[in-house]
């Protein structure tokens, strides 16, 4: 009953929807060069042959996808993948690491005629949700068309399986159309298997996330080699991924630290680059010299602070730090974010005690003796001047995270065979 009055609904607004359209791109949040794509309609044709597609809401689903579409694509030379997101930061970040056979397009907003314009001209083979962002009117019509569907790394927090129950088992109808079903943790996994129907749940194989080591862009070891003349001998840590109220908690930590470490530079990455203005007027309100990426290239010897407000260079300043502070994992509404890419690097970690959703590889590194969590910036900066004392123990925990990191990745073998059964079979053929 939900679902059919949400598609009735949604059916009428149309022009509300254009009008939100509008708005984001105004501030920022699309691309006019593509706005079309939000409706629905096709700026690439469909390639011949067998396709794929792939929905990853934002920038975490989809560099968390980047091993799928390697191992799908592997499996068969004759494939096509299509890969959707949301947002402009995770196009701008896709668009210079999208593998041969792999093409990006904004995901169209759910509204039914927008989501049939888009299954008429691309006509998947098979569809792959990554993680939570669930539509009903492109789940509802991609199954409709008998399209394979699979849910890989879904995700569920306590809060948001304590409201979904109370939705009439709306989500239930939604994941029973789900052929192959596949949580990002055995706790997700148990959250969804109760919403689900008792004949389909959801099982844990790993997640994607634990192949994901942050690639290097074009031209990212000549940065990483410049960058590292730069900083010198400087001691240095990363803060990354930070959101609003975070960077406060990074200064405080900075500062408690400088009379100690006098030399000090702190690396900045806010998760969202264009918070960058708004950080460094916060940064520098705490006394604290800024340097950044887009203006000045590199740190200064007296930089306190150098911010990162350039998309796709997370790996080069993650090998760049001596240690990896995982943010978004302070606040307790964010759910922390994937601390495999640093792990992969070889850097101790540290991260806050929000860590829900990314439980299974923080608890791994965690039982490790890998990372570490801290509370907040008193506990940030203990954490952070004890492995700045200790190289050796830097190291260890260094080490530690790799092999942590490799053992998790063997789970992207294991989800591409889960997959199988509703792949096209390899280098099959159809018409455009």
């Amino acid at each position: 009953m939900i679902l059919r009055s949400y598609g009735f609904l949604t059916t009428l607004v149309g022009p509300i929807l254009n009008g939100m359209l509008r708005r984001r791109l105004r501030a920022g949040k699309e691309d006019p060069a593509r706005l079309q794509e939000r409706r629905g309609e096709a700026t690439l044709p469909r390639p011949p042959g067998s396709l794929i597609w792939i929905h990853a809401a934002s920038v975490g689903e989809a560099v968390s996808a980047e091993p799928l579409l390697a191992g799908l694509l592997d499996h068969d030379p004759g494939l096509h993948i299509l890969l959707t997101s949301g947002t402009v930061t995770a196009a701008t970040m896709l668009a210079p690491r999208l593998p041969a056979r792999a093409l990006h397009q904004y995901g169209p907003l759910d509204h039914p005629r927008w989501v049939a314009r888009f299954l008429d001209h691309w006509q998947p083979d098979a569809a792959i949700w990554i993680e939570s962002e669930l539509w009903p009117n492109l789940i509802l019509q991609a199954d409709a068309r008998a399209i394979p569907l699979a849910l890989v790394n879904g995700r569920m927090s306590e809060r948001s399986r304590a409201r979904w129950s109370r939705a009439g088992g709306a989500l239930g109808d939604l994941l029973s159309r789900f052929q192959i079903r596949l949580a990002q943790s055995p706790e997700a996994a148990d959250r969804l298997s109760s919403l689900s129907t008792p004949d389909k749940p959801f099982i844990y194989l790993g997640t994607l996330k634990a192949a994901c080591a942050s690639s290097l862009p074009a031209g990212g070891m000549a940065a990483l080699e410049a960058l590292r003349l730069a900083m010198a001998d400087r001691p240095v840590w990363l803060a990354a991924s930070t959101h609003p109220g975070e960077e406060a908690v990074v200064a405080q930590a900075h500062r408690a630290l400088r009379a100690r470490f006098p030399t000090l530079l702190t690396l900045v990455a806010p998760r969202h680059p264009v918070r960058a203005a708004a950080v460094r007027k916060e940064l520098e309100r705490a006394g604290l010299s800024v340097t950044t990426r887009e203006q000045d290239g590199q740190p200064s010897p007296d930089s306190d602070i150098f911010l990162i407000d350039r998309m796709g260079e997370m790996g080069v300043f993650q090998r760049l730090a001596d240690i990896v502070f995982l943010a978004g994992s302070l606040s307790g509404r964010l759910g922390g974010h994937n601390p495999l890419e640093a792990a992969h690097c070889g850097k101790p970690l540290l991260f806050g005690p929000d860590m829900t959703n990314q439980r299974a590889a923080a608890d791994a590194l965690l039982a490790a003796g890998a990372a570490e969590t801290v509370a907040d910036g008193d506990e940030l900066a203990a954490a952070l001047a004890r492995l700045l004392d200790d190289p050796a123990e830097r190291s260890r925990r260094g080490q530690l995270a790799l092999a942590t990191a490799r053992a998790e990745a063997a789970a992207v073998e294991r989800i591409c065979a889960a997959l199988l059964p509703i792949l096209p079979a390899p280098s099959g053929s159809r018409a455009s």
